[in-house]
């Protein structure tokens, strides 16, 4: 039976620990996560969506904040591990990844080698892409270039936002690793080194100002982002009187031929719409988050804020 040891900390990660745990061609001897952290207006300490899931099976639970300790890689030995499978986690020293004779394996949110990096699924989306998915390849050392095992696509509707693929890939990502670990348990695991590519895109961490709309960009291009960054971290843009409003849904309406608008000028008939100019058309509003008030529709911001613009 194949000893493994799984590292990951958000939701994203909990479908695959679930399926490593339901299979019984593994055991999972010990899970790593992210410390405890504070949340909430309490900034109570909370656990990890991992670490949750890890404790409902009485698995053993280790929290360290330096992977390079001594302890903790002493710890980690410990534990005999055949192969540690990560997702959404932080990047590995190569004490680690390299601990397990059949070395660790990590599963991606997009079809590399397109999208390394930290928020794959949001960039994706911010593209305008149609097609994403997730990826199995084998740990090395430069960031998400190890060889490839699996890959699985779906589709990225027009409709889809980065919570919906999110929910999609995790439970999409979930029969990949548990395939990936069967393979590798099998010893019929591919290992296909990455191609290197000039249309390659980077996925870098998601920073504040990367929500922040461009209206020099063409409406469409700002749906995408919009989409990208919905429902967290959100794009957003300031109203004519300085105030920050998110905005979580957007569709693209083109400018009357004779009225054309400057873009990055605000429109309103105080009742029912919210937009706002790109460079070839309006950017409407459909749900958003006026600073200091909940997400509502537009209609329902427009109840109580009355713009004077």
């Amino acid at each position: 039976m194949l000893r493994i040891v799984f590292m990951g900390t958000p939701d994203f990660a909990v479908p695959t620990l679930e399926s490593l745990v339901a299979w019984p061609g593994c055991q999972v001897v010990a899970v790593i996560t992210a410390p405890d952290r504070p949340a909430g207006r309490g900034r109570q300490l909370q656990a990890s969506a991992v670490k949750v899931a890890a404790e409902a099976h009485g698995l053993p639970v280790l929290q360290p904040t330096n992977l390079k300790s001594p302890e903790f890689q002493a710890e980690l030995k410990s534990y005999a591990a055949d192969l540690q499978v990560v997702v959404a986690f932080r990047m590995l020293p190569e004490a680690v990844w390299n601990m397990p004779r059949l070395g660790s394996i990590n599963i991606h949110g997009s079809l590399l080698p397109q999208y390394r990096g930290a928020a794959p699924i949001n960039w994706a989306i911010m593209h305008g892409d149609t097609e994403t998915g997730v990826t199995s390849f084998f740990l090395r050392h430069e960031i998400d270039t190890g060889d490839l095992i699996f890959q699985d696509r779906i589709a990225i509707a027009p409709e889809d936002d980065f919570g919906s693929v999110y929910d999609k890939l995790k439970l999409v990502g979930a029969d990949l690793a548990l395939r990936s670990v069967q393979a590798i348990a099998a010893g019929t695991a591919p290992s296909t080194p990455q191609t290197q590519r000039p249309d390659l895109r980077p996925a870098p961490k998601l920073s504040k100002e990367t929500g922040r709309l461009d209206f020099s960009r063409p409406a469409a291009e700002l749906v995408n982002w919009v989409r990208g960054l919905s429902p967290m971290p959100t794009a957003f843009a300031a109203l004519p009187d300085g105030r920050i409003v998110k905005i979580y849904r957007a569709q693209t309406l083109p400018f009357d031929e004779e009225a054309a608008a400057t873009p990055g000028t605000w429109s309103s008939d105080g009742r029912r719409y919210l937009r706002v100019a790109a460079v070839d058309g309006w950017l409407d509003l459909l749900d958003v988050q006026l600073e200091g008030k909940k997400r509502m529709s537009v209609e329902e911001l427009l109840r109580g804020f009355k713009p004077t613009f």
